[in-house]
């Protein structure tokens, strides 16, 4: 589904050169669960971003279904975001006067569809269990909750590939492991996901585990 080759990236800092992702080569099949593990500034969150096609690579492909994404144009990457890519951001990107709800059914309003979200949105939160907090506004809910609320959202618009940034930084051991069963659970249903992580705990739950170290893949 998604291939990753020869992929990388660079910033500028003043004079110092900085390769954040470095020739990364990967791919992430329908039903796949791929952990990337690696410490803060290892390049997870810039490798995200370029397969999400929101950050075009230096040099090196990411293709989706063997088209190169980079190589559309802008409208064509922008319904991919739309309708292939669920994107879990690590500051989660809630938008605060929406309720969790609203929050929730985003994906669903920008893509167009007039149903009732209700079931959809219901069945998720509870999922994840935070149906108690429909109701509420992000600045009511926790940050482990406001974490689901923004998994949840990511998933209920039925994109093929899920794409993780740090999905259980502010969760409890408990809730580790909701969030580590709903993906799996969502793998299972033929859905392609790449979770990027320092958490440890989380290398156990993926169909193949990948590390990332200076940019660079490295024996896991």
């Amino acid at each position: 589904m998604i291939e990753v080759r020869e992929v990388s990236k660079t910033y500028r800092k003043g004079a110092q050169i900085i390769r954040a992702v470095d020739r990364v080569s990967c791919t992430v099949g329908q039903g796949e669960l791929v952990v990337v593990h690696g410490p803060s500034g290892s390049g997870k969150s810039t490798l995200l971003l370029m397969i999400g096609g929101m950050l075009p690579p230096d040099s090196g492909t990411i293709r989706y279904q063997s088209d190169d994404i980079y190589q559309w144009p802008p409208r064509r990457r922008n319904e991919y975001r739309k309708h292939t890519v669920g994107f879990v951001f690590q500051r989660f990107f809630l938008v605060p006067y929406l309720t969790v709800f609203d929050n929730i059914r985003i994906p669903l309003v920008l893509q167009g569809n007039r149903g009732n979200h209700r079931r959809a949105v219901e069945e998720l939160a509870e999922r994840l269990r935070i149906e108690h907090r429909l109701g509420h506004r992000p600045a009511e809910l926790s940050a482990g909750e406001q974490q689901r609320a923004a998994l949840a959202r990511a998933l209920v618009g039925g994109q093929r590939l899920i794409l993780a940034d740090e999905p259980t930084g502010n969760l409890d051991a408990e809730n580790v492991q909701t969030i580590a069963e709903c993906l799996r659970e969502e793998s299972r249903r033929g859905r392609a996901i790449l979770v990027v992580t320092h958490n440890k705990s989380l290398i156990g739950i993926g169909t193949k585990h990948l590390r990332l170290d200076n940019g660079r893949l490295v024996e896991a």
